[in-house]
């Protein structure tokens, strides 16, 4: 009888551990808005603008850190991207002016690329056998948002008692302490000879040849713009929204009395209700058609965030969103890398799916500066809420769900 391989390899648990401190450190920047802004008195969008600068530079740095990562290894790149990640922290920690703040989010940014999806997924997607390898990313793909579960309040509660440069420089620290579980990842090429003599050019030019491939890179769009406008404002869009109607009552009894407390828990709710969906979309992924999986979920979080809109804004309605928009969260990581790696291969998965990636980041760019900038001139979040809700892509059910022909896979 044939014994089925482990899901839980070395590589996967520490890939695990990486994207969840990366992810955790991330997660946290929303709840910066408002400390940041009332130090310095700056409008709302030059520190959005921050923000939307380092989701920029991820999308940059994907496909760069993905092609490196298949140079030079993948722990060679994991360990230039947290050395970048931790210099940007530190140098944004001593910044006094907004340009400084944008300008070190390009470190930040290229940093989070270094430590996060498309190196990472790459890996374990070569780590782990074609049973496995659907709930593989999920499980990677959980760990982000395990990372976003507790990386908001723990900013939160780190302001509490310590400055948020000194909450910047421990971020830093933690960032360089991960590298010390690098070691166990090792993970094996995962390629035929025939793949190996086939150029990263040559796959380039099949992919972006393929109407699918374009498909995929556009729905990532969508994606990027909700799900970077909610980290980054969802905390400051709660603290102003709720802020006259928090007043005693059931969540005083669960120990939120505050709205920023409310909004940092919002974000770790959002996570939380993400690990399951996650899975649950790794589960589906094997079994189902991933393409219209993906048109499913981006059909949910459209219908989600217009009823959220829609309806009064109270401390109820916030949770009950974030639980239901966090099901749908990053379900759509998993999902769509692998499609990449079953219908491209497994060779340049990173450097394929780094690029479908920047498409995510394009739209996490807009969400968030965006957001800064509308809040500035009509003092709400309302209008970019709207259009969050247009942008919401079914593209997806046109892809060819198959092996691309005349492709080599492994």
């Amino acid at each position: 009888m044939e014994q089925r391989s482990s899901i839980f390899t070395p590589v996967l648990i520490v890939g695990c551990f990486i994207i969840l401190v990366s992810f955790a450190v991330r997660a946290s920047f929303g709840v910066f808005q408002i400390p940041i802004a009332e130090e310095f008195g700056w409008l709302r969008a030059e520190f959005s603008l921050a923000i939307a600068i380092q989701n920029l530079a991820w999308g940059i740095g994907q496909p760069i850190f993905g092609a490196l990562a298949e140079k030079i290894g993948d722990r060679r790149a994991i360990i230039i991207g947290s050395v970048v990640y931790a210099l940007g922290l530190l140098l944004s920690a001593n910044s006094v002016t907004p340009l400084e703040h944008q300008a070190y989010a390009w470190l930040v940014g290229f940093g989070i690329a270094g430590t996060g999806f498309g190196v990472i997924l790459a890996v374990v997607g070569r780590a782990s056998s074609d049973e496995n390898r659907s709930m593989s990313l999920a499980i990677a793909t959980a760990a982000g948002s395990a990372g976003q579960v507790f990386g908001a309040p723990v900013a939160e509660w780190m302001l509490g008692f310590m400055t948020w440069q000194m909450t910047f420089v421990t971020f830093a620290a933690v960032i360089l302490g991960m590298l010390l579980t690098l070691p166990m990842m090792r993970a094996p090429a995962s390629a035929t000879k025939a793949e190996l003599e086939e150029s990263l050019g040559q796959i380039l030019v099949k992919a972006f040849k393929d109407p699918s491939y374009t498909l995929i890179f556009l729905g990532f769009f969508s994606c990027g713009y909700q799900l970077a406008f909610i980290t980054a404002h969802f905390p400051a869009f709660v603290t102003e929204m709720c802020g006259p109607i928090l007043a005693g009552g059931v969540l005083h009894n669960i120990g939120i009395t505050t709205t920023s407390a409310l909004g940092a828990v919002a974000i770790s709710l959002i996570g939380l209700a993400n690990i399951a969906g996650t899975l649950a979309a790794g589960w589906a992924g094997k079994r189902y058609s991933k393409k219209y999986l993906l048109a499913g979920i981006y059909t949910g979080r459209t219908i989600v965030a217009a009823l959220f809109i829609m309806f009064p804004i109270t401390p109820v309605t916030v949770i009950v969103f974030s639980v239901a928009m966090g099901a749908l969260w990053l379900a759509t990581v998993p999902l769509t890398s692998g499609l990449v790696a079953h219908i491209y291969g497994l060779r340049y998965m990173g450097t394929l799916y780094g690029i479908v990636f920047f498409s995510h980041q394009l739209g996490s760019f807009l969400g968030v500066w965006l957001g800064g900038r509308m809040y500035d001139i009509y003092g709400s979040y309302t209008a970019v809420w709207w259009i969050g809700v247009a942008v919401g892509a079914i593209v997806h059910l046109p892809i060819k769900e198959r092996r691309l022909e005349g492709l080599v896979t492994a």
